[in-house]
């Protein structure tokens, strides 16, 4: 849609043509010209928990890219009856969880994903227009996989069974270059969402295997472990006794009171502590408003304990859009955007005299 000349043409569908997504096409062309060094890989934070792999191979995976919005009104003011939020602790006022994110990549032209995969059924994660793309922008080869939940969301919504894959804490699933393995998940909240006419009280609980699973991507590069929205669980050690870990993404936020959603910044260092990471990332702090926080807080704790505890691992503040090269990034702890003018001065400048700036 044309850009409006006058206040005439200029009207709210235009303004949305014209503004969403508010990187456009950017960060696609970015990811599809990139090209990652051998024995690296490469990741962008697409926002929430939202990454691109892309490996030296040229393998690309996308991982729990969210399209949606929070709150959009006040509506009348209540907690959606027996929402997981109200199920843990029994509130009734709205979630004033409104999205603080631009949107940083266009779904609808996204090109060359050789899998999508999602990591639980919290609709921040497993997103209809996200499947959409992917659906109509790939070729058969590209499957969908994930726990069998998903996988049942997924063909809910029309993706054919033929393209997805269902995957269980153990198996482990080939994507060219890459070596996918699921891992169990520990989203107790996740365990908390079920059917709004269900009570759960008093029963066991249902099984974390199908609804929501943890994946270690294991590259030429290096190997990307993705915590999702898992919270902290002494089972992090176990993962990292049998696994070789090399960056940990996870959650991360500033939990409001009388909510345990999120993790906190000093599990965010024992969770890398336990897998023997590298590199530990905290995503989804930046997303929602009633869970905003600051990384800076990872850091400082990080800066106090190092050297008392003899951690092995570091932290690593992203901004959104960014991109990260492992292990060429290794050292690096903190994200800044391209700030440009590389070339400056390789033109004649005008300027009325030299001395002028």
């Amino acid at each position: 849609m044309a850009k409006p000349k006058n206040v005439i043409e200029a009207t709210r569908e235009n303004w949305i043509a014209n503004t969403f997504p508010e990187w456009g096409t950017w960060l696609n062309e970015e990811i599809e010209h990139s090209l990652v060094p051998e024995k690296n890989f490469k990741i962008w934070w697409l926002a929430n928990n939202g990454i691109w792999l892309k490996t030296h191979e040229d393998t690309n995976i996308l991982v729990d890219l969210w399209n949606g919005t929070g709150k959009r009104t006040h509506g009348d003011g209540l907690m959606k009856k027996r929402h997981q939020m109200q199920r843990m602790s029994g509130v009734a006022k709205l979630q004033p969880n409104l999205r603080l994110q631009p949107f940083v990549i266009d779904p609808y032209a996204m090109k060359d994903i050789d899998a999508l995969f999602v990591t639980h059924i919290h609709s921040d994660h497993l997103d209809i227009n996200t499947a959409a793309a992917v659906l109509q922008n790939s070729t058969p080869d590209t499957k969908f996989i994930g726990p069998q939940a998903v996988v049942d969301i997924w063909h809910s919504w029309g993706v054919p069974e033929e393209r997805t894959i269902v995957v269980h804490p153990g198996d482990e699933i080939q994507v060219k270059s890459v070596t996918v393995k699921a891992l169990e998940a520990f989203d107790r909240t996740a365990l908390l969402t079920v059917n709004q006419d269900q009570t759960i009280k008093g029963s066991m609980p249902q099984d974390m295997n199908e609804i929501a699973v943890n994946y270690l991507f294991k590259t030429s590069g290096g190997n990307l472990y993705h915590a999702a929205d898992s919270h902290m669980s002494n089972m992090f050690a176990k993962h990292g006794n049998e696994n070789d870990v090399d960056v940990e993404i996870i959650n991360y936020g500033e939990n409001p009171r009388g909510i345990t959603d999120k993790v906190t910044s000093f599990d965010v260092l024992r969770s890398a502590e336990d897998l023997k990471t590298k590199v530990v990332i905290p995503v989804h702090y930046d997303i929602w408003s009633n869970f905003d926080a600051d990384p800076q807080e990872i850091i400082k704790i990080w800066q106090m304990k190092k050297d008392i505890l003899n951690y092995q691992f570091h932290p690593f503040v992203w901004k959104v859009g960014g991109s990260y090269t492992y292990p060429q990034d290794k050292e690096r702890t903190q994200y800044h955007y391209d700030r440009g003018f590389s070339d400056v001065f390789s033109l004649e400048n005008d300027v009325p005299f030299p001395s002028f700036l």
